[in-house]
């Protein structure tokens, strides 16, 4: 009756990004449509190329029918309506500006997707994989890996047996 989630590290990739000199610290934002959205507790300075910055946060969406009925009803809706282009959690690498620098708004410089109608569809959750990060200014750049975790199978599998029931 959860969804699990782990933002495990980031690597960049030779782009505007990795030459940006104003780009310095670095947080994930997870959002699952537009109910919440986490964010790792640190801005971790940015990775060389070839480096990762490892952020190790672990987070828990609840989806029971008790206490989460508007997040249980939009998977629902999400796994009968394929339609919907909302059926992904999104993941957005966001600098932040420098302490001595606060008057600097944060920036959103990356997305990332992962598809929960996927999981449900390959019956498979997404363990430790890299998933490609695009540019936010250019969407068919890739800028970057994030490493995740995504364990919402078991969820999944509970909304959609109760859609069969209703």
């Amino acid at each position: 009756e959860k969804i699990r989630i782990e933002i495990i590290s980031l690597g960049l990739t030779e782009s505007r990004i990795a030459s940006d000199e104003t780009i310095q610290q670095l947080f994930v934002e997870c959002r699952l449509y537009n109910f919440l959205a986490e964010e790792t507790p640190l801005s971790l300075p940015k990775p060389t190329s070839g480096q990762r910055i490892h952020y190790n946060y672990s987070n828990v969406i609840h989806v029971d029918k008790a206490n989460n009925h508007a997040r249980r009803e939009y998977l629902k809706s999400m796994l009968l309506k394929p339609d919907l282009h909302t059926d992904s959690l999104r993941f957005t690498v966001v600098s932040d500006p420098p302490e001595d620098e606060q008057d600097l708004e944060c920036e959103d410089i990356g997305f990332a997707y992962v598809s929960l109608r996927e999981i449900f569809q390959k019956q498979r959750d997404i363990i430790e994989q890299d998933i490609d990060v695009f540019d936010s200014q250019d969407y068919s750049a890739v800028i970057g890996k994030l490493k995740v975790t995504v364990e919402a199978l078991h969820a999944l599998r509970s909304v959609y047996e109760e859609c069969k029931d209703d």
